[in-house]
């Protein structure tokens, strides 16, 4: 039995230094008077973001498959699944097979922080995603998988709004 989703998702879109950053700071702070708001960055190049040597490196290269880290100031967790194998579901059974992967860690990344209680989350990249879209730059819309719902011209209290009116993310097919 599945429950009604209750997260708003929306799609930043734009060529590379457009400004999706700077809208995304922009958007953060303004949604999180209504709610908690999470964040997903699409990155294309694989990066090393835990210091080798580190225990938290130690424990992820001895074979844990997702490893947290609780410091005084900051909680995180790092998952040995991408875009080239996305994680399994959160119920443990994997989302609909799909040939793109990078859609399916994402699908399976917005389950994860729905079930967080995240109110909304803003998408950085993941152009094609079927998601709400906020077009930043000189993007085509004719080249994005989501409905626009915005431009990055458009006033950020529109914007707000525009995602505030955005019905809850169903699941991504």
């Amino acid at each position: 039995m599945s429950q009604e989703p209750t997260v708003r998702v929306v799609c930043l879109a734009g060529p590379s230094d457009s400004g999706k950053t700077t809208l995304v700071e922009q958007l953060v702070p303004k949604l999180a008077a209504y709610g908690r708001v999470a964040t997903v960055k699409s990155i294309h190049h694989d990066i090393e973001i835990d210091t080798p040597g580190a225990d938290t490196h130690r424990h992820r290269t001895a074979g844990a498959e997702t490893v947290v880290g609780i410091t005084p100031e900051l909680t995180f967790d790092i998952s040995t699944h991408g875009k080239r194998d996305p994680p399994p579901a959160p119920d443990g059974d994997r989302l609909p097979e799909s040939n793109d992967h990078e859609l399916q860690a994402l699908a399976s990344t917005l389950v994860r922080l729905e079930r967080r209680g995240y109110a909304f989350v803003v998408v950085e990249g993941f152009t094609t995603a079927p998601l709400p879209t906020i077009l930043v730059g000189d993007r085509d819309p004719a080249a994005v998988g989501g409905e626009v719902v915005g431009h990055s011209t458009d006033g950020i209290d529109d914007l707000v709004e525009a995602i505030l009116e955005l019905e809850p993310l169903a699941p991504l097919e």
